[in-house]
């Protein structure tokens, strides 16, 4: 696009001038032809004309000095989605900082990335709790709560897929925090967002290392077995060692270059959910095991169970803060936007979540029934009831790839707040993060996650009051940014669908965190600092 585009114009031009008669008739003036109805682009100023938003040039500095921006192979940043410059000069936002960062350092991403990190970030460890809520709710209300919840985060999804750019002013929201910030403004999207991300990434991040930590020490001593004579570690170094292995891992610089670690991810998300169903259905039903839904104490806590239920289900689906992250490490153009390979991707990437949660569900609820503990789920449920039984192999099998999927997802979790991290250095210095910088800020957030993990461990029995505070940025949000951005017909079915959708999982947020206080307050916490379970 650079200095050959301007010279091709100029000849378009000048062919244009003299192929048109010398003298026009009278009767019909000469048609000006398209090349030289469009201004010369000549007329552009240097300092845009090598931004590289606009050109495929990287930033260049006066007197050939040493370039210190990184080259970038493909620089379409919160761009000008529309290919005429004219489009492009408008606007103002051309930012040369997402070269910088490590969601939109690199947009050579593709459909089959966008699987692999929808599926890693979709699938985790809280699927496993799915047939606790069928405890309470039964085996009809289970399966039509499942199955709603699903076709309702799905079509969320595909919401924000089509908001990640806008046509109609030509900018690319290649964070959550960015679209929200335009629909609601930057006041009240701090207000409903900011927090519920940062719990969404790092508390997820915090709970991931909690997981990989206990389950190590599980595969250890299934692995290990009872003459291991060792002196075992406790669980607080078990954290240290995961989270050791996490923070070396999230020295990969972008999050297109994480691809590889959300396959892996994923292969063994999809490993251990298939195990754990698959293992509990062929060792057969429990004996005894009653189907009928629990009822437990007074009215009151019955409606809180039920509703406790619901907040498992809709707990299970998760990922909804990174879709528009991972979409941004696409290309797009305005032939080729990149909302259709990303749906392609969510689309084969939630087949497979749902292959995976529905058999979970269905077959552990058939399989345990009403004795499924409530805390861990099946996971628990296959140490308690089978550990017997099944060979110490498969046990050590499903644990370790547990432990690699928390791995991979810390990464795909921590992305957004290293993002952040680094956007206060870019603004503030104008150029990107040194090396080590990168490394420190990694290896600080890990670690503090870590403490946090330490310091808080009744972290987990708050966990339904703070998701239900969380809970919008799936369900409710979406629609209001649809309504918002692309303001649909009044009382047309779009504008109904997504005024529903969008209320009821407000109404349904809070009637979540009343629950969570409810749980909090009946069943008490035993706040202990620094005493991790």
């Amino acid at each position: 696009m650079g200095d050959h585009a301007t010279h091709h114009h100029q000849h378009e031009v000048i062919d244009a001038v003299s192929s048109a008669p010398i003298t026009p008739r009278a009767a019909s003036v000469a048609p000006t032809p398209p090349g030289a109805r469009t201004p010369a682009i000549v007329s552009l100023p240097p300092s845009q004309f090598h931004s590289p938003s606009l050109t495929r040039s990287p930033l260049l500095t006066p007197g050939g000095t040493k370039r210190k921006t990184p080259f970038i192979r493909t620089p379409r940043f919160i761009t000008p989605l529309g290919s005429p410059l004219r489009k492009a000069i408008k606007l103002t936002r051309l930012d040369p900082q997402d070269a910088w960062l490590p969601i939109t350092e690199s947009r050579n991403g593709n459909a089959f990335y966008a699987a692999y990190h929808t599926l890693c970030s979709g699938i985790g460890i809280q699927a496993l709790i799915l047939p606790v809520a069928f405890t309470i709710l039964g085996w009809t209300w289970g399966l039509i709560g499942l199955s709603l919840a699903f076709i309702w985060q799905l079509y969320t999804l595909y919401l924000l897929v089509q908001l990640h750019e806008s046509p109609e002013n030509g900018i690319r929201y290649s964070r959550y925090m960015q679209l929200a910030s335009a629909t609601f403004g930057e006041r009240l999207s701090k207000f409903l967002a900011a927090f519920p991300i940062m719990y969404l990434s790092g508390g997820t991040c915090v709970a991931l290392i909690v997981i990989g930590g206990s389950t190590s020490k599980m595969f250890f001593q299934t692995v290990c077995g009872s003459p291991c004579t060792s002196k075992p570690l406790t669980n607080v170094e078990w954290y240290l060692v995961f989270t050791c292995a996490a923070v070396l891992l999230s020295q990969l610089p972008n999050l297109n270059s994480i691809a590889g670690v959300s396959l892996v991810g994923a292969l063994t998300a999809v490993g251990y959910c298939t195990a754990i169903w698959a293992v509990s259905v062929s060792e057969g039903r429990l004996p005894n095991v009653s189907y009928n839904p629990v009822r437990k104490g007074t009215e009151i806590a019955r409606i809180f169970d039920v509703l406790n239920a619901l907040g498992i289900i809709a707990f299970a689906f998760r990922g909804h803060n990174l879709i528009l992250e991972i979409q941004a490490t696409m290309p797009s153009s305005e032939k080729n936007p990149s909302s259709v390979p990303m749906w392609r991707g969510v689309k084969a990437a939630y087949f497979v979540v749902a292959m995976c949660l529905f058999p979970l569900a269905i077959g552990g609820y058939w399989a345990y029934g009403h004795v499924i503990p409530a805390n861990g789920g099946m996971l628990t449920a296959l140490y308690m009831f089978h550990s017997r039984y099944v060979s110490r192999s498969v046990l050590g099998m499903i644990s370790l790839f547990v432990i690699i999927n928390a791995v991979s997802s810390f990464q795909l979790y921590g992305m957004p707040m290293y993002d952040d991290m680094e956007s206060h250095y870019t603004r503030k210095f104008k150029k990107p993060c040194p090396w080590w910088l990168r490394a420190v800020i990694r290896a600080m957030f890990g670690f503090g996650c870590f403490f946090v993990a330490v310091a808080i461990p009744f972290l987990g029995s708050v966990a339904g009051l703070i998701g239900g505070i969380s809970l919008p940025v799936t369900l409710a949000y979406p629609c209001f940014m649809w309504l918002k951005m692309k303001k649909p017909k009044i009382y047309s079915p779009m504008w109904w669908v997504n005024w529903g959708l969008g209320l009821l999982g407000m109404g349904l947020s809070g009637i979540l965190i009343a629950a969570g206080l409810y749980v909090v307050i009946d069943t008490g916490i035993q706040v202990s600092f620094f005493k991790p379970h």
